[in-house]
């Protein structure tokens, strides 16, 4: 019989190494299993959003994002960074379907902002934490198949058999173990043909700075240093798998621009659709799955790495949970972020048809270009797309209950001050109340010098304050 793990994670991308490493806080050690060699490096996200950052920053990671994303933005912006330091520039709103008026000044809590930082810098500094935390992860290897029983999985793999009580997809959207496991994955098809490709031009002048719409689709170039994106709505590509070459990539950029700009060279490229889909439910058994795996859409609003990892985050402690003997809380996962990604996947899609380079589109633009300069619609748009505005039902009528807290700095009963996130670094929940408490051994009490009361879940939700129906003890036996 060989040994069992406690949790295997399919996949090392930011998703993966970050569920690893949650459930590292909670004392669960998890194998991860990676089919590539070396990490990836070809061109992908640019940038986290609000909730993901935070829950990085739970487990100690803010430092080394903010010295990424202060060197992103030095690098990709210069002149912005030479005149006012990266820490005096704008705080970015983010952008709806190319539309540039989300006012973060304008949003409930304007300090909660996404932030840019290359997706390749993120993997780097995950798997330095994970290696650092003891964390087996296992290259070149490829699941082949997997059997599940009432105590564990057995996966067949490329190194040979393997068994965990638990099997997470952090694979992507070709998830293989998605396939596998049989998950429905119900969704639209494409009809975007895009590219995002680091791109020398001989005349980076012939192309209009910025998001440029025109009747032939949308390009944007010198916006993020080399970077270079197009779309076109003219359907997916016929062989998605087919070598990228520069000559297509500089036909699309032509055709959409309308200009006869030439691609000197481009050191990396990609191509993309607005396919978007999702996995009917997370969970079947012993398997489960997170991110990409879970559910697929455009890139467009730079939401893909906010919903992914915090999927991982709601996800880690419940596995653990199971882990431990008890894997009531592990349906809570589907009931918590199915909605949250379900609404990611429409306002995508709502994106894409706002994009459209047509007349009837273009009147529309009109009509949500003056929604969202109002107030109300502006924040509204803006927390859909950062995240804050999450909040899971918890059966509870107080409207803090279910959502993500942010970061705060708590008087403690002694005088001293900290931070909310710090005080939650090592996992666990946190209980914040000038009262004693006797508390479960997993949540930790931050004794404050005065205020109200507050319950935080290991992802950072609100699970009880002092002003909910019910008491703090049913909550903590609800989660912990």
């Amino acid at each position: 019989m060989h040994p069992l793990h406690e949790v295997a994670i399919v996949g090392a991308g930011p998703v993966g190494l970050f569920l690893a490493i949650e459930l590292a806080a909670a004392g669960v050690r998890a194998v991860v299993l990676e089919r590539l060699r070396e990490p990836d490096l070809t061109i992908k996200a640019a940038s986290v959003g609000v909730v993901g950052w935070e829950a990085l920053q739970r487990r100690g990671l803010g430092p080394a994002l903010q010295a990424e994303h202060e060197a992103f933005l030095t690098l990709m912006m210069p002149g912005l960074v030479a005149r006012f330091g990266p820490k005096g520039m704008k705080k970015p709103g983010g952008h709806f379907s190319g539309l540039f008026l989300v006012d973060q000044e304008l949003q409930q809590v304007p300090e909660r902002h996404m932030r840019p930082i290359p997706q390749e810098a993120l993997e780097k500094i995950l798997d330095a934490r994970a290696r650092e935390l003891g964390i087996e992860i296992r290259r070149g290897v490829t699941v082949e198949g997997f059997t599940q029983d009432e105590t564990a999985v057995t996966l067949e793999t490329s190194a040979g058999p393997l068994r965990a009580q638990y099997l997470v997809g952090c694979d992507g959207g070709r998830s293989r173990v998605r396939k596998l496991a049989g998950f429905a994955f119900p969704g639209t098809d494409p009809t975007i043909t895009g590219y995002q490709a680091l791109a020398e031009l001989d005349a980076p002048e012939k192309l209009t700075r910025g998001w440029q719409r025109t009747p032939r689709g949308l390009v944007v170039s010198g916006v993020m240093g080399s970077r270079l994106f197009t779309a076109e709505f003219n359907g997916p590509p016929p062989d998605r798998d087919a070598p990228l070459t520069l000559a297509e990539v500089e036909a699309s950029v032509q055709r959409v621009s309308g200009t006869d700009v030439k691609i000197l060279s481009m050191p990396m490229a990609t191509r993309w659709t607005d396919n978007a889909r999702q996995a009917t439910t997370y969970r079947m058994g012993r398997v489960l799955l997170a991110g990409d795996a879970a559910h697929v859409h455009s890139p467009f609003g730079g939401q893909g790495l906010n919903l992914g990892l915090v999927d991982a985050a709601n996800l880690g402690f419940k596995i653990a949970a199971a882990v431990a003997g008890d894997d009531r809380l592990l349906d809570s996962y589907t009931t918590e972020r199915h909605p949250v990604g379900a609404r990611v996947l429409e306002n995508t899609r709502a994106q894409v048809a706002l994009m459209r380079p047509d007349p009837l589109t273009s009147a529309l633009r009109t009509v949500v270009s003056d929604l969202i300069k109002l107030p109300e619609g502006n924040r509204y748009i803006g927390e859909m797309l950062t995240g804050v505005g999450i909040r899971y039902d918890l059966g509870d009528d107080d409207p803090m209950v279910g959502t993500l807290a942010k970061d705060q700095q708590l008087t403690l009963a002694d005088g001293s001050e900290q931070g909310l996130y710090a005080r939650m670094e090592k996992g666990g929940g946190l209980l914040v109340s000038p009262a004693e408490h006797s508390l479960p051994k997993n949540v930790h009490h931050a004794r404050t010098a005065g205020g109200p009361s507050m319950l935080l879940r290991p992802d950072g939700c609100v699970a009880w304050t002092d002003a909910s129906r019910g008491s703090l003890d049913d909550a903590l036996a609800r989660w912990f």
